[in-house]
């Protein structure tokens, strides 16, 4: 299920990327395209391109690239039906869809957000303004909790009603249910899910309510907490609170704090860390990780995570490679949170986010500082349970360094911390995972090489990619296509990324290479895409025959030299030079260059 093809196409069309792209960073037309700094990433000096005749932008700082419902799904945070359909109302553009339950589906999302949206108003309402709610004021100013805060986060309050919200709302049982705002009783009556609670909204990366969490009053009878359920638009293992406030903020700050509980995120922000989510019920998983990378590559978490040991060790270690980002673990006062610190000591939470440990150094810490360091048999021991936390991690240049770390406290040699760490242990998943993908030749997300230039492509030696005449070509390619296509073959390419970009662009437009290719070939021609070419076709032509030409001579002279007839290479050897000499003329005979292509594109190697 989707949209119709063509209205993707007519929308990628329609839109005016560079107005698009304007909406969040200032733009400065160069030449032919159009520079300013990169909305991805905090940089001083533009490295951002943009080419709007083909609709497509780079970054050279951080690579960000794509189209513009590339670029919309990454700066508002959507998915590729969504980002479409965000573009289609913007650029007047009427959608289909392949499937007509499709567009009913979507309906049905948006009568359930509309439902939850009248409910965040009622809870709130009632918590503003209901007399029944005067206790629940009261708790939350006890709780630092002011006017401002309250209404930042909608906060509301469940009367112990049996049906109030049901009564106010006036939907459907279905609705009632999908949306875990209550049910159907025994007595065939509507009844309230939440009662006698503070209620805090649970919104999407996009600000649209999916859930609560409801909190008792302390004297109140009852579990602490009561959640929503999982419904058709809730998932607590993929839904982060908070996260609708705070992802600006891990933008530019270049960083992220997850928590345990609601209170604790208001509690960073009241503290003037706006940049905290909190899980909702249960433990960081996977889904939580793959949402946050998409802002920041640095997460700090704002809770005991030593508790799992090294289960959830190994899962952090493996996080940290196949997502690229660093894990780190902030230090509290014993028996302190974040949400009473934000109250008592709002500059001490502040700087424990700066002083935030990596993720092994805060584990290893716990060991050495529990540690009875004052006899040699602690400090041996000591030194074995260091050992045993270093081993978790997956790399060794990193493990060596928490090694010598530990030696230096534990008043040992660091060899013999070595030759504990080399003694046979049980392979861990995260390690049994490595070892499967490198195997395989996956890449860390499981999909080609780890280097993603690297994806997709054959096995042949890589030559070190520079500014060469083979990059120049398809700049031209790409944007002045008439002027070389004509004159290009693929023996006239001899690295192999941009071999494969060429063959790639041969046969299909630009577009379709970024759908279709490889993740190396459509970053590289993304990325060429945006630089603008100024130099001449032929000259750029000439350059990359006369490179393929002296290839080719240092081929023969090995060939010659190994052959038991080395005069056998002679003829061809003497007419390469020769044509190498008359391309390289002020003005070179196009047809020898011609002549000289014919012949490269017949004998190049394949």
């Amino acid at each position: 299920m989707g949209i119709v093809d063509e209205d993707v196409v007519k929308v990628r069309e329609m839109a005016d990327i560079v107005a698009v792209i304007t909406q969040h960073t200032q733009l400065r037309k160069v030449g032919q395209r159009w520079s300013g700094l990169c909305p991805f990433h905090t940089e001083k000096s533009p490295s951002f391109s943009v080419n709007g005749v083909e609709g497509l932008y780079y970054c050279f700082g951080c690579r960000a690239s794509g189209d513009a419902i590339t670029f919309v799904r990454e700066i508002e945070h959507l998915d590729f039906v969504g980002a479409v359909e965000w573009l289609a109302n913007k650029f007047g553009v009427t959608l289909r869809y392949t499937d007509h339950d499709e567009g009913a589906s979507r309906k049905r999302h948006r009568q359930l957000q509309e439902t939850l949206a009248r409910a965040v108003a009622w809870y709130h309402d009632r918590l503003l303004t209901g007399p029944d709610a005067g206790p629940a004021r009261a708790y939350l100013r006890s709780r630092g909790f002011d006017r401002e805060l309250v209404d930042a986060n909608q906060i509301g309050w469940a009367p112990d009603g049996w049906d109030l919200l049901a009564r106010s709302l006036h939907v459907p049982d279905d609705v009632l249910v999908d949306t875990g705002l209550g049910f159907r009783n025994k007595a065939n009556k509507q009844q309230d899910f939440f009662r006698a609670r503070i209620l805090f909204p649970i919104f999407d990366d996009q600000g649209r309510p999916v859930a609560f969490g409801g909190r008792k009053l302390p004297d109140a009878e009852g579990p602490k907490y009561q959640n929503s359920r999982e419904n058709p638009l809730y998932n607590k293992s993929r839904t982060l609170y908070g996260l609708h406030l705070a992802k600006a903020d891990m933008v530019n700050s270049g960083q992220a704090v997850v928590c345990e509980g609601y209170t604790d995120v208001i509690g960073f922000f009241r503290a003037g860390v706006p940049r905290a989510v909190a899980t909702c019920g249960t433990a960081l998983t996977e889904e939580h990780v793959r949402s946050l990378q998409r802002f920041t590559k640095k997460l700090v978490l704002a809770y005991d995570a030593d508790e799992a040991g090294q289960a959830a060790s190994e899962r952090v270690y493996e996080w940290e490679q196949r997502y690229e980002i660093e894990v780190s673990v902030l230090g509290l006062p014993s028996g302190s949170d974040p949400d009473e610190m934000s109250r008592t000591d709002p500059e001490g939470l502040r700087a424990a986010v700066v002083a935030a440990k990596p993720f092994l150094q805060f584990r290893l810490d716990r060991v050495l500082d529990a540690a009875d360091l004052a006899t040699p048999e602690g400090r041996a021991r000591a030194a074995e349970r260091a050992v045993d936390v270093i081993a978790e991690h997956p790399s060794p240049l990193v493990r060596d360094q928490y090694v010598l770390q530990a030696a230096a406290t534990c008043r040992l040699e660091p060899d013999l911390l070595r030759d504990l760490l080399a003694r046979p242990r049980v392979k861990r998943p995260a390690e049994r995972d490595a070892q499967r993908r490198t195997e395989a030749g996956g890449r860390r997300d499981g999909s080609g090489d780890d280097d993603p230039f690297l994806s997709g492509l054959s096995a042949r030696p890589v030559a070190p990619l520079g500014e060469t005449a083979e990059r120049e070509a398809l700049r031209l390619l790409v944007g002045r296509r008439a002027e070389i296509d004509t004159w290009l073959c693929a023996g006239l390419f001899a690295d192999v990324r941009t071999r494969d970009a060429y063959l790639a662009l041969a046969n299909s437009d630009v577009h379709a290479v970024l759908d279709e290719a490889s993740t190396a070939v459509a970053d590289l021609v993304n990325r060429l895409a945006v630089e603008e070419s100024t130099a001449d076709a032929i000259d750029v032509v000439v350059l990359l025959a006369s490179e393929a030409t002296r290839r080719t001579m240092r081929e023969l002279e090995r060939d010659a030299a190994q052959s038991d007839d080395p005069l056998a290479f002679s003829a061809s050897m003497a007419w390469l030079s020769n044509m190498n000499q008359a391309i390289g003329a002020d003005e070179p005979d196009l047809d020898d260059l011609r002549e000289l292509i014919d012949w490269i594109d017949q004998h190049a190697p394949a």
